[in-house]
């Protein structure tokens, strides 16, 4: 069996597949990829099946050694992409390529401008230990694969089909490229607990993106915050990954692939999946508008 050896990780770099799904009873969420569409393409573009592990590298930052001919591909965050060969020469590649590794070269990325989380496949995925059926790390339970570090030895797996039919895709045009980036919402499960200009206040203004972000949730604040129209206590029940939870302060709190499995604050929209991918590629700092459909 083929390996990668990590050998630089500059922040969070993890492995991630479509999640673990049907642990709710146990207090787990399904976790998996943050942004599902980035994760999916690159394991296309390479010719994995779809349940096939990749890695989720926080602000790219990360290298990685083959110890055997491997295929591999970057997407998400577009950042620098370089294959280092054996003999210390640099080859130039870029994210949304079809890279043919040889033994002992090194994929380096590199932080993105814009976006925060890139997702690196290799035809076969990566094979590591699966915890529940899942090779995906929840950052809110702890449970999964580790982080990794350097030095970690990730076997490639099999887990691939038909052979790569291109050797680069078009990146997708992304509205992170736009200020404010847009989010799509639908109007959520109890948007009655909030009064009647609930909808002005959540599309109307500008939210800004928190530095306590993570992969549980993205946190905003605004200048006017969402009023509540019923005051009481609301019993926890079940949320789903893009809901938009509002604490008592009124800034919503939009839930991403590690969220809880139950929430006690009224969930007044959740987000289109596509809405979803898009706010897991937001950083601190980054400007967001909501918008309902007409």
């Amino acid at each position: 069996m083929s390996a990668v050896t990590v050998v630089r990780v500059g922040y969070a770099v993890t492995t991630q597949d479509l999640g673990r799904p049907g642990f709710s009873d146990m207090g787990l969420g399904a976790a998996g990829a943050a942004d599902r569409g980035a994760a999916a393409l690159a394991g296309r573009m390479v010719g994995n099946r779809p349940g096939a592990a990749v890695l989720e590298a926080l602000l790219g930052s990360v290298a990685l050694r083959t110890d055997a001919h491997v295929v591999a591909a970057v997407t998400g965050a577009a950042g620098p992409v370089d294959v280092e060969r054996a003999d210390g020469r640099v080859r130039g590649a870029a994210p949304y390529e079809v890279l043919m590794l040889e033994p002992g070269d090194v994929l380096h990325l590199g932080v993105p401008e814009t976006g925060l989380r890139s997702y690196i496949a290799v035809r076969g995925g990566f094979a590591v230990e699966p915890v529940l059926g899942s090779r995906s790390w929840d950052s809110l339970a702890q449970l999964g694969p580790a982080p990794l570090r350097v030095g970690d030895v990730l076997p490639v797996g099999d887990d691939a089909e038909a052979w790569p039919v291109v050797d680069a895709v078009a990146p997708p045009s992304t509205p992170l490229d736009t200020v404010p980036v847009v989010l799509d919402v639908v109007p959520g499960p109890r948007d009655d607990w909030f009064t009647p200009g609930w909808r002005s206040t959540l599309t109307g203004q500008d939210h800004v993106v928190s530095a306590d972000s993570d992969r549980v949730g993205v946190r905003t604040t605004a200048a006017t915050p969402l009023l509540r129209a019923v005051n009481g206590e609301l019993p926890s029940e079940g949320v789903e990954t893009g809901s938009l939870q509002v604490p008592p302060e009124g800034s919503p709190v939009l839930f991403l692939a590690d969220h809880p499995v139950t929430g006690g604050y009224p969930v007044i929209a959740v987000l289109t999946p596509a809405s979803v991918d898009r706010a897991a590629q937001l950083r601190p700092g980054d400007v967001v508008r909501f918008r309902l459909p007409r």
